[in-house]
């Protein structure tokens, strides 16, 4: 099958994974209401067109903290892409780089920070947890800068990690042919413990991740490199406001793909509250969440999202077919996005504005 829709590469991707792979790629916190609330909202979404409007040429190409890039269509950080892949974030590098697209690298990622520099012909930034071990933190960022990433992207909504029934439900632990190969084996050794009835990954978040972090902590982390600080996990107007105040250079609206607090409110329900707080071209705000076409990216960037983010397709993309696959995920949405802004009248991402959706009421 010629995959034509990014969830064509869903399908392609399912027969390549095990249940207990699938299951952690697919599933959500909870009973997975936002993660299905993060797909509801684009259904919302009417678009408004605009007629008679050169669209010739519609310029999809963006700018994000000093980096140009082809589109506006990034690469999400997740975890352990050898899980999906042999060549796991080499592939996922060599396929944004292909499509002139953003990478954000996990810190659980199965290659080192410097493999995927080497691989990547695009710009990269590091996604960090904030460990209770700062010096290993403070290495990675480090590490990051000499290896050529141009920003690190810190993780604020996951103190404790959500609670995947899928994942308990399959005692689900990272395989000893895949690690976390950036973090010393000891730091990891939980993570690769399977027990029945609970999630190896949430053993380990527990015993790694700091959960008294505080806003004040960011001082610290601020002074550890030149390189800008994205946070990653903002949901509210409250939060975008405290983020701008310590100097956030960017922020992600992302409630972790339905990942972590069950309940939580769709990304895109959120995303023009947080733009509204910022208020400033100085600190642009990234979005991701439920993000399965062109078109929902199109309803992103209309509600002042700079970028957005896509997590689950660019591994579906990666599973079914290694780089070439990322590539086609990344480009596909790109396309569509193109097509999306020519037949509503926006040739540049400039004229995509909320003049351009309307919201219908959530009809729960």
């Amino acid at each position: 099958m010629i995959p034509l829709t990014l969830t064509d590469h869903r399908d392609l991707a399912r027969h390549q994974l095990s249940d207990t792979v699938w299951d952690f790629v697919e599933g959500g916190a909870g009973a997975e209401r936002t993660l299905r609330a993060n797909r509801r909202a684009f259904t919302r979404v009417t678009l408004r067109p605009r007629v008679l409007v050169d669209v010739s040429d519609c310029d999809t190409r963006t700018e994000l903290l000093g980096a140009r890039i082809a589109t506006p269509v990034g690469v999400a950080p997740t975890a352990y892409h050898r899980l999906l892949h042999p060549d796991g974030e080499l592939a996922t590098a060599h396929g944004a780089g292909t499509a002139g697209a953003l990478y954000v690298v996990s810190l659980f990622a199965s290659r080192t920070v410097e493999e995927i520099a080497a691989a990547a012909t695009g710009p990269l930034w590091l996604q960090l947890y904030w460990l209770r071990r700062r010096e290993v933190l403070a290495g990675l960022v480090d590490r990051a800068a000499e290896a050529g990433y141009r920003a690190v992207v810190l993780t604020v909504d996951a103190p404790q990690l959500g609670r995947r029934h899928r994942d308990a439900r399959n005692g689900f632990a990272v395989p000893s042919g895949v690690s976390a190969v950036n973090l010393d084996p000891a730091l990891m050794a939980s993570a690769h413990r399977s027990d029945a009835g609970r999630s190896a990954l949430a053993v380990h978040t527990a015993e790694a991740v700091d959960p008294s972090v505080t806003w004040a902590d960011l001082a610290w982390l601020r002074g550890r490199s030149e390189l800008p600080l994205v946070l990653k996990g903002i949901l509210t107007a409250e939060d975008a406001a405290l983020a701008v105040g310590h100097g956030a250079d960017a922020i992600v609206v992302s409630n972790h793909g339905g990942r972590q607090l069950d309940g939580a409110a769709a990304s895109l329900d959120a995303l023009a509250e947080v733009v509204d707080a910022v208020g400033s071209a100085d600190c642009p705000v990234l979005f991701d969440g439920g993000v399965r076409s062109g078109t929902d990216v199109f309803a992103a960037l209309a509600l002042g999202a700079r970028a957005v983010l896509l997590g689950r397709p660019v591994l579906w993309g990666l599973a079914a077919d290694g780089a070439a696959g990322v590539a086609g995920v990344l480009g596909l949405a790109t396309g569509e996005l193109a097509h999306t802004m020519a037949l509503t009248g926006r040739p540049s991402l400039a004229a995509v504005d909320r003049s351009a959706i309307a919201l219908a009421p959530d009809g729960r």
